[in-house]
């Protein structure tokens, strides 16, 4: 059991490392002197989760980065690796430790052999994305929070619900969320931009966003930061909220089952809280089944994996397969969204795909509208539509 009594500052030591800048290399790449550590929730109630983190790591020489208290109990630390192990062996109540991984944004795909549709020859503030989902139209009265590289905060075509918008991947200045990519402010967009004869049209236009920022301006991150990320969503949105991610890695069991749990309004310790989030997750774009990356393969009833389709509904190319874990096909070639510094941008991939399944989320259940051409698995994706 942990101690939860008065905590001292830790003294300085050989042990004790810098916090570093911010996560880098490849997808996938282990995160040196950087773990994520959970708790057994009986041991560790809710309230006392980030006492029991500091207790522990602080007389092992490492730093507290996050605390999860909800979707997961746990928290991620900067230590050595015998500062972890120390750690683990003088506090039962840790359950595990494993090292944290690299996260970054997918690559945009490149033309491929086949399913590359030329853009619409005529712009329209609605455009033939968002009429195929027949979107465009309806504002919603939920929430959209987008688990991502932030939205601009700015952008005169979105409706930001800055004082919930956060910044969970900075390690220094907090910059509130605001999008220094301009991927989540493009995911934003295609959910929400307003429908005011300017830019674009979103599938909800005018609908509320929040920014919850766990990748940085290289679209680049760790897996403790999205964890924070889902922690963040399952403390904040209300019943019936909807959360996208585009963004994924390697399979990982924690942030599935993180997923899971805020999206069935259930915490780590089992109590109920009172409402479900809808989660849409982006299929990921290596041609792969999508049960071998995360979160993608997560399951459950408030959980759609989305595929990606071009006009004429042919499959896309780069999208990952497989059912399950996917649940529909959205429109994911040539999207034309809201960008960073109040721009706009068409971007192609998973990531513009599943935002549009959480757009038709906010305004309600996701409806069949036919079923898509040359898909490489047995079982043809269902293209949802509202």
């Amino acid at each position: 059991m942990f101690k939860t009594g008065l905590i001292v500052a830790a003294l300085a030591s050989a042990s004790t490392i810098a916090m570093p800048a911010a996560a880098q290399g490849r997808s996938g790449d282990k995160i040196e002197n950087q773990y994520i550590c959970f708790f057994h929730p009986a041991a560790v109630p809710k309230g006392l989760a980030r006492v029991a983190a500091e207790g522990a790591a602080r007389p092992n020489g490492g730093r507290v980065m996050h605390v999860y208290t909800t979707a997961a109990r746990g928290f991620s630390v900067y230590a050595s690796e015998r500062g972890v192990q120390q750690m683990q062996a003088r506090n039962p109540g840790i359950a595990s430790c494993k090292a944290d991984r690299v996260v970054t944004l997918a690559p945009p795909p490149g033309k491929g052999p086949g399913g590359s549709p030329t853009p619409s020859p005529t712009p329209s503030e609605v455009r033939w994305d968002i009429t195929r989902v027949n979107g465009g139209t309806t504002t919603s009265s939920k929430t959209a929070w987008v688990i991502d590289t932030g939205i601009d905060l700015d952008h005169p075509d979105l409706n930001v619900d800055r004082a919930r918008s956060v910044d969970l991947v900075s390690r220094g200045k907090d910059n509130g969320g605001n999008d220094e990519n301009g991927h989540g402010t493009h995911v934003a967009g295609t959910i929400a931009a307003k429908k005011n004869n300017v830019g674009m049209a979103g599938v909800a236009p005018g609908s509320k966003v929040v920014a919850v920022r766990v990748l940085d301006r290289n679209g680049s991150g760790s897996w403790s930061d999205v964890l924070a990320g889902i922690d963040y969503v399952a403390i904040n949105a209300a019943d019936d909220d909807v959360a996208n991610m585009s963004l994924g890695g390697g399979a990982d069991a924690d942030i599935d089952n993180a997923v899971y749990n805020a999206s069935m309004g259930i915490s780590a310790d089992g109590a109920d809280l009172g409402k479900n989030i809808f989660f849409a997750l982006a299929a990921g774009n290596d041609s792969d089944n999508a049960n071998n990356h995360s979160p993608a393969r997560a399951e459950g009833p408030y959980i759609y994996t989305i595929s990606a389709i071009g006009e004429g509904d042919t499959w896309a190319y780069f999208s990952n397969y497989g059912n399950p874990p996917i649940d529909f096909a959205e429109p994911g070639f040539y999207i034309y969204s809201t960008y960073k510094d109040g721009g706009y941008a068409t971007l192609s991939g998973t990531s513009m795909a599943a935002p549009h399944a959480a757009g038709i989320l906010m305004l309600g259940a996701i409806r069949s509208g036919g079923t898509v051409a040359d898909d490489p698995d047995a079982t043809k994706d269902t293209i949802g539509i509202h």
